[in-house]
Formats: structure tokens, sequence, C-alpha cells
């Protein structure tokens, strides 16, 4: 049974969620004052239900990286990820006419009720110069509040629609010409005692071989400093992505920077013609303690999607 969780909207700032005492996300959708780093909504911090802290926020390395956010890095010729902007023959460059901006419109639903938070979210994609390219509906539901599991989840959904005249191609540092950087999508920087963590997938993929691998889930398990503990983020698809205008693979460093991202251009653009739109939804599971395959397995299986 989910637990009772309090809301608290600061209207035009933020939506945070509290479980037990416990500050367990909060939803910043006030614009960033830096653009470089590209303005735009983020999940931080995010804990687990025994209060440990499972995100970064503007870390020295990527200033850009901000706990859990949607981004793409290369879209058409714009950066809507923020900070340098990979080129070919030229690594990375600071092209600041080229990082675009998410804004937020509004919400067109919300609503609390035991134990789960939902809203929707209405955003446009605006390129440098002030262009609007796609409009966004953005839906999030907080539910599974479970003492008993030691977790909570968090299901991130997305409907873009492109509103040029000309198609949005999407891609990323790899489809540029830069091996294994397949950074876009929906992407979560983990705090920095989280780097050497252990990365689980299906069967025997592990570690390294989760890189550019396609799979139902991933699971980055994290060790914490000060405090004697571990935890779990479970990232999992939807079972409709199956079907999604294009492919996704897993992105994923559990070194120097640990980030995971549902990269859904990794190897291979794609196009989104003129006044069509394209979904995905996922969920991510935060939880006290060190998951293996069979508690991740009986979570899957004992969490259904709706």
């Amino acid at each position: 049974m989910s637990a009772a969780i309090t809301v608290t909207h600061r209207y035009g700032e933020h939506v945070s969620v509290e479980a037990g005492g416990v500050q367990l996300m909060s939803y910043v959708y006030k614009p960033d004052p830096v653009a470089f780093e590209s303005r735009k909504p983020y999940v931080h911090p995010l804990r687990t239900l025994g209060g440990r802290p499972v995100s970064g926020y503007r870390p020295a390395d990527h200033r850009w990286h901000k706990g859990l956010q949607m981004t793409s890095s290369h879209l058409s010729g714009q950066n809507f990820w923020g900070g340098h902007t990979y080129v070919p023959g030229r690594w990375y460059q600071d092209l600041p006419d080229r990082i675009g901006s998410m804004r937020h419109d509004g919400f067109t639903a919300f609503a609390v009720e035991p134990g789960r938070l939902s809203f929707t979210q209405a955003l446009t994609w605006v390129a440098n110069g002030g262009d609007e390219w796609a409009r966004e509906r953005r839906d999030l539901v907080v539910h599974s509040v479970e003492p008993a599991e030691g977790a909570w989840a968090l299901d991130w959904g997305i409907e873009l629609t492109n509103v040029r005249d000309t198609p949005l191609v999407f891609g990323s540092p790899t489809t540029a010409g830069r091996d294994l950087a397949g950074y876009t999508g929906l992407h979560w920087r983990g705090p920095r005692d989280f780097g050497g963590g252990r990365v689980l997938g299906p069967g025997d993929l592990e570690g390294d071989g989760m890189m550019g691998a396609q799979a139902p889930w991933l699971a980055f398990v994290g060790e914490h400093d000060d405090v004697d503990a571990h935890s779990t983020l479970l990232f999992a698809h939807a079972p409709e992505n199956d079907k999604a205008i294009h492919e996704s693979h897993w992105f994923v460093r559990s070194q120097d920077t640990p980030m995971v991202a549902f990269s859904w251009a990794f190897f291979e653009e794609f196009a989104l013609p003129p006044d069509e739109s394209f979904t995905y939804r996922y969920r991510i599971v935060v939880a006290d303690g060190a998951w293996d395959r069979e508690r991740v397995t009986r979570y899957l299986d004992g969490h259904g999607w709706s």
C-alpha cells in the first residue's frame, strides 16, 4: 500500500513531494538564470524514502547536468541540453548561439490523491533566437510510495509535436561522429559518490555491456559517502516504447560521471515531420539498498503499467 504524501507547489517555481518527513523530489520549472545551461525544468533533489540523496546538481565537470531532465543534445543544429556542443572534427565547442530552451507554459492538469501525485505540463521548445520549434505535453506521476518495498516510483511521459514547417532531426554526439556518446533523451546525473557504481541489466548484461545496449530496464547501484548505505535507481521503458518513432539504447557511465539516459538517438538520427508527434514513457524507481536482478525482477512483476 502506498504511503501518504504531502505535495507543495510554490507557484512559478517548483513542485515538491514529501513522505515520512523526507522530501522525495522537487520538480523545478522556474527558468534557470544561465542561458548557456539550456533553461528547462528538472528534478532535483531526488531522495530515497530513507532520505539518501541520489541526484547530482551542476557538477564541476558538467554544470548543465541537473538531476533528472529531458534533453536533446543535437536537434536540427540546436542544443537543447546545454553546455558544450560536439562539432565533427573540432571536438566540443562553446557555441552559445546554438543553445535552445524549454519554456513552461502552464499545468493543464494537477491532481493529488492519497499516495499519488499526477500532473500534466505544457511546454514549448524554443530555439536560440526565439523561434518556437515544438510543443510538448509532459505527464509526471509519483506513485507506489511503499516503505515495505523501500522504494517509490516516478513515471515520466512525453508527447512532442513539431510546429515548424520543416522536419526536426534528432541526433547525439555519436550520430555526429563521437564514439559511444549517446547523450540525449531523459537523462539522470547521479551524485559524485555514486562514481564506481554497479550497473545491471536483464540476463547477463552489466557494467560496460549496457552502454549502447537495448533492454527493457537498467539498474544503477551506488554507495553513499558518510553513511554505510547503498541506494538503487531502476530505469524502465513502458511497453509502448517498443513501437515509438525510433528505437532507444542505454547511455550509461558509472565511473567519474555517474549518469544514465534513455537515449532515443544513440547511433542513428531520426526525423519528426511538421505537425507530427512522437511519444515515450519511462519509469524511475528510487530505492534504498543494493538491489540485485532478482529484486528488480520481483518489483517489476509486481508493479504493472496503467
